[in-house]
């Protein structure tokens, strides 16, 4: 991979909180915003691939392919309908991947190192992981240089949190001392709802500048959106979801200084 592109892992175990929709939309507003970026799909369920317009059963090669070496990664790439977003999908052998990793040598490296041998050059990979801390989650977590945490604004986001923080930082201690958090993004937020507004303010206290700024609302375009194998830019470019996810692109951006400016706004 060339030395400035950023690897950043979209991962909560609790699963519901809006990962994949997260993975989906905020690459291809990276994508609207001039930044070629590759999807890589590692959640056995393929929510990411049919969300982009590959149902898994559909796919015959994919990251379980690349991360057992039995294929490259340029062979397996596939082109969406959003300019400068591509997608390594899931096929329906993922949901044995966890099985096959345990008997693999270097098994949390493998995504890693197929991802350091690519010849396919973009400024953002978005690793989609799957709603646990198994070694599909570990391999993302060893080959990014960041996490992004989805957290739905309910009672229980905050003890969910905290397992996937005691996950990073085994994961920083033993196998990627340099990964980060990126931050965490409010999902399914909405502002008509106490409870939403009471959690939203308790992590905005506890984790203090690593909160973003944008918070993505409730929003039914954005649910309908997969079932079109679209995300959301090209399904409806006005709707609430959509400049959601254009502002976290943005927030994010602005974070590396990178201008936003090589496409005129959608909305």
């Amino acid at each position: 991979m060339p030395h400035n592109t950023r690897v950043v892992a979209i991962a909560n175990q609790k699963g519901g909180v809006g990962k994949t929709t997260t993975a989906i939309n905020f690459a291809a507003s990276l994508a609207h915003y001039g930044q070629k970026t590759l999807v890589i799909d590692l959640d056995p369920q393929g929510n990411a691939s049919s969300g982009l317009g590959f149902p898994k059963d559909q796919v015959q090669l994919g990251s379980i392919d690349v991360i057992l070496g039995e294929a490259e990664l340029t062979n397996t790439i596939q082109s969406t309908i959003v300019e400068g977003l591509d997608l390594l999908p899931a096929t329906r052998e993922l949901i044995g991947a966890e099985v096959e990793l345990m008997q693999t040598e270097k098994r949390e490296t493998r995504l890693k190192n197929a991802l350091v041998n690519a010849a396919n050059h973009y400024d953002w990979v978005i690793l989609d992981c799957p709603p646990s801390l198994g070694f599909l989650t570990v391999n993302a977590l060893v080959a990014a240089d960041s996490v992004l945490i989805p957290v739905q604004a309910e009672y229980y986001a905050l003890e969910g949190l905290g397992e996937l923080l005691r996950t990073l930082s085994v994961v920083r201690k033993r196998l990627n001392s340099s990964l980060r958090r990126e931050g965490i993004v409010l999902t399914l937020h909405d502002t008509r709802n106490n409870l939403c507004n009471m959690v939203e303010e308790q992590l905005r206290e506890l984790f203090k500048g690593e909160v973003m700024e944008t918070v993505i609302p409730r929003n039914v375009r954005l649910g309908e959106a997969p079932s079109y194998g679209r995300p959301i830019l090209a399904y409806d470019p006005s709707c609430w979801g959509a400049r959601a996810y254009l502002s976290l692109a943005r927030e994010v951006l602005a974070k590396y200084e990178i201008s936003t400016l090589a496409r005129k706004e959608a909305v």
